[in-house]
């Protein structure tokens, strides 16, 4: 398999992934009706629609917003993709194939819901005090791995992943 193939195999992959985990835990599972779920003792699941963007930064709901936070995220996609497109390791490749999967399934939420579905919610206690990590879902997961991939390849990778 060529390193463009699992690239977009990469991006496919995350997409599904990310939007069947979201449809099942919004229809199927009923997440808004059942609040928080106690997974682990460290591990929940909460429904939280982010209008931000990463890590809840500028929440803002209007339409104006929404729509220059599509706009941003369509020119980071097709950037991402020129520089999938031109790469030749298959690590930064499929790197990019995870971003741009990632990118894509919050798109598509912010599309359809006028927000990120966010689900996952990490924390500890310690001292009588909870700590909480904030709420992500499958195409975070999916961005972070990326980029820390492309980091990993540009510095350590050999020949090192350059952008376009």
């Amino acid at each position: 398999m060529t390193p463009l193939r699992a690239g977009i195999l990469a991006a496919v992959m995350t997409l599904l992934a990310d939007q069947a985990s979201k449809l099942w835990l919004l229809n199927g599972f009923d997440l808004a009706r059942r609040g928080v779920v106690k997974v682990t003792p460290f591990f929940d699941l909460v429904l939280a629609w982010n209008i931000g963007i990463s890590f809840g930064w500028l929440q803002n709901d209007s339409q104006s917003a929404q729509i220059a936070l599509m706009a941003v995220k369509v020119v980071a996609v097709i950037a991402l993709a020129i520089w999938m497109a031109r790469s030749h390791t298959r690590l930064a490749t499929v790197a990019l194939g995870l971003i741009i999967g990632g990118a894509i399934g919050n798109g598509i939420d912010r599309f359809a819901y006028g927000a990120v579905v966010d689900f996952a919610l990490f924390h500890v206690e310690i001292g009588g005090n909870t700590y909480n990590w904030y709420v992500f879902n499958l195409a975070d997961v999916a961005i972070v791995a990326g980029v820390a991939a492309l980091l990993y390849d540009s510095f350590l990778g050999v020949p090192a992943a350059k952008a376009p």
